[in-house]
């Protein structure tokens, strides 16, 4: 009994985090960028693209998600999931604008 613990414990500590063992089930699901949404960060470093997704049970679906590093239109994304999408990038306010 202590041996069959013992086991189930080292399986559980292998795993890289909780809920990750769903992400790699499927493996990688390509999208194609449709178009570049906006920039964001603190340097503007990450771009937010509309994808669409080729393959898997989404396919078709289109969804927003960061980037980061160079990406343009038609470009192929591997996401390991495709269940989350990103928050919209937000308008600036600018001071003293009265819109």
């Amino acid at each position: 009994m202590a041996k069959q613990e013992q086991k189930k414990k080292q399986e559980k500590s292998k795993g890289a985090s909780k809920g990750s063992e769903k992400l790699t089930e499927e493996g990688a699901v390509p999208a194609i960028v449709e178009a570049a949404l906006g920039r964001g960060g603190t340097r503007g470093e990450i771009t937010q693209v509309k994808a669409r997704i080729l393959q898997g049970k989404n396919k078709g679906k289109s969804i927003r998600r960061n980037v980061r590093g160079p990406i343009a239109k038609r470009d192929i994304l591997m996401l390991r999931e495709t269940e989350i999408e990103a928050r919209r990038v937000g308008k600036r306010v600018r001071r003293g604008s009265q819109s």
